[in-house]
């Protein structure tokens, strides 16, 4: 019987440097912002909107770079398990792609931020309690620490925003990292000059962010980004 990544001692996953260690570290950060998500409203939902995105979509980037391939290379369910994930992923960018187009006011706003956390927390489980445990099975210590080694590397270097359209296995996520990538965290930077800047100065910060998500959307429809997809994840 294999039990969940949540449950099992550091040492049981394969040491500090694991892979499921610092997987589980991310998921323990993102269930503390949906905690700190629940009441807020406004500017502060937004903030706290903004801090999930930058870990959850590197997180998933380099998931899906890194550490599904071994999947699918090593599980004879891999294609199935990892399709799974990947469709909460996409559905997690639609959602809060629309969240960026509606208003504080909005009376869709609600429902979708409810289920953007369902299926941030369905996500966790299917990965903690389901495709985790099998891998572990598959894969020896010195291979889990490898593998930790590569995704948080990948992590670091991954987007920080939603980006729907993009296909969610290789060629297509491994072309359209390096140019979203700058182009995130370039406006990640922006973004949080904005929050300080003078009001005199905001407006031209707002302006080059919009700038940069727009030159964002043309790489997304590169055709060359959209390569591997599969039906269930395309848009």
């Amino acid at each position: 019987m294999t039990r969940s990544i949540a449950d099992q001692t550091v040492t049981e996953l394969g040491g500090p440097g694991s892979v499921f260690v610092r997987q589980r570290a991310d998921h323990e950060q993102l269930d503390r912002l949906l905690q700190e998500l629940e009441g807020t409203t406004g500017t502060e939902q937004e903030r706290v909107l903004r801090r999930i995105d930058r870990l959850v979509f590197s997180h998933a980037f380099a998931e899906e770079t890194v550490l599904w391939p071994v999947v699918r290379r090593v599980l004879p369910d891999g294609e199935a398990l990892t399709l799974q994930v990947e469709e909460e992923h996409q559905e997690v960018n639609e959602l809060v792609s629309e969240l960026e187009t509606l208003g504080h006011d909005d009376p869709r706003r609600a429902a979708t931020l409810d289920r953007l956390v369902q299926v941030l927390r369905e996500d966790v489980r299917d990965e903690e309690d389901v495709m985790f445990p099998r891998l572990q099975q598959a894969l020896d210590g010195s291979a889990l620490r490898r593998l930790g080694r590569q995704w948080e590397i990948a992590r670091r270097v991954s987007p920080t925003r939603p980006h729907p359209t993009v296909s969610r296995r290789p060629p297509g996520n491994a072309v359209s990292a390096l140019p979203l990538t700058v182009l995130d965290r370039s406006r990640d930077l922006v973004d949080a000059g904005v929050q300080h800047a003078p009001d005199r100065l905001a407006p031209a910060g707002r302006a080059v962010s919009r700038g940069l998500a727009a030159v964002a959307g043309w790489v997304e429809r590169v055709p060359l980004a959209r390569r591997g997809e599969r039906p269930p994840t395309s848009r």
